[in-house]
């Protein structure tokens, strides 16, 4: 029995080693293509900055991790906040999430519509909502731009139409970064989201209005939760590419509605700032971590109390 039990062991360690081995051409290439340039970003951070941008390679320093809270007055030598800082991550959270708020308010309806057409329209209904992706995300932007500007279409037929006597100051606002990402991610809503609800078997809700369920109860009870992967899913790749959005601020926010994106790039460029930018990069890697972990543990919760 114990010779038995020996040859079991020594099979499924071997069975291991066999998988590991399998594995290992996989795992190099995560670690050069991933893992590596993230130690790089890291290890430049601790780094001292280089007098004409790059670093002082094997002379470490918390400075750039400092700076990414903390200015240092050059006149009296005095520690404050960095108010410029702090003010670029408040708007790229609070645009990142606002931007995945109203993503899932619009998508939502969308999904469900598609979802609920005879199955031979979805194919034509998805096809419509993946056209954007056929367009560069830099030329979807600039046709925002031609949307939204002082003399764009926008203003041009509000004034024909005599609504307004002067264009409305659209561009290089908060709200103008809202609408770009908006509309750039709200495919990335909708289809996750379809996905759930195409799966959903829908007698589940006629039953529930049978027993006398009102149509908000209905979706708040059976359906959201049903759906929840989709939401969950949907936010994701929503919420996280808006937190480092840079080609739509840029343009649609000026120089002055800058995220972090953006500052992450003006450190390694005009900045020459290259233990900041990495310091920036990581906290920006951090945060986003930090939302998806709240998120889906959020999400699980909800969707175990339902079942």
């Amino acid at each position: 029995m114990t010779q038995a039990q020996d040859i079991i062991r020594a099979a499924a360690r071997r069975d291991i080693r066999n998988r590991w081995w399998l594995s290992a051409p996989a795992l190099v290439i995560i670690f050069l293509a991933a893992i590596g340039p993230l130690f790089v970003v890291v290890l430049y951070s601790v780094m001292v900055k280089g007098d004409y941008g790059d670093v002082k390679y094997w002379q470490f320093s918390g400075q750039g991790w400092f700076e990414v809270l903390f200015e240092r007055d050059m006149f009296d030598n005095t520690v404050s906040f960095a108010d410029a800082h702090l003010s670029i991550l408040w708007r790229s959270v609070k645009l990142a999430a606002i931007t995945t708020i109203v993503t899932l308010i619009l998508g939502f309806p969308t999904a469900y519509f598609i979802a609920t057409r005879p199955r031979h329209r979805r194919d034509l209904w998805l096809f419509l909502i993946t056209i954007p992706f056929w367009t560069n995300l830099l030329i979807r932007t600039f046709a925002i731009q031609e949307v939204f500007r002082n003399e764009g279409l926008l203003n041009v037929a509000l004034m024909r139409t005599g609504l307004i006597d002067q264009p409305i100051q659209i561009m290089f606002t908060d709200f103008a970064i809202l609408l770009g990402m908006g509309y750039v991610y709200l495919p990335l809503m909708v289809l996750p989201l379809y996905a759930s609800l195409e799966k959903f078997d829908f007698r589940l809700a006629e039953a529930a209005a049978d027993l006398y369920a009102n149509s908000s109860r209905v979706l708040r009870r059976i359906i959201v939760p049903m759906v929840m992967p989709g939401i969950v899913a949907g936010s994701i790749l929503v919420f996280v590419p808006s937190l480092g959005a840079y080609v739509t601020p840029r343009l649609l926010g000026g120089g002055k509605n800058l995220m972090l994106g953006n500052l992450i790039e003006l450190q390694f460029g005009q900045g020459r700032n290259w233990p900041l930018g990495s310091a920036l990069s990581i906290s920006l890697t951090a945060i986003v971590m930090l939302s998806l972990l709240v998120y889906v543990r959020a999400a699980s919760k909800t969707e175990a109390r339902h079942g």
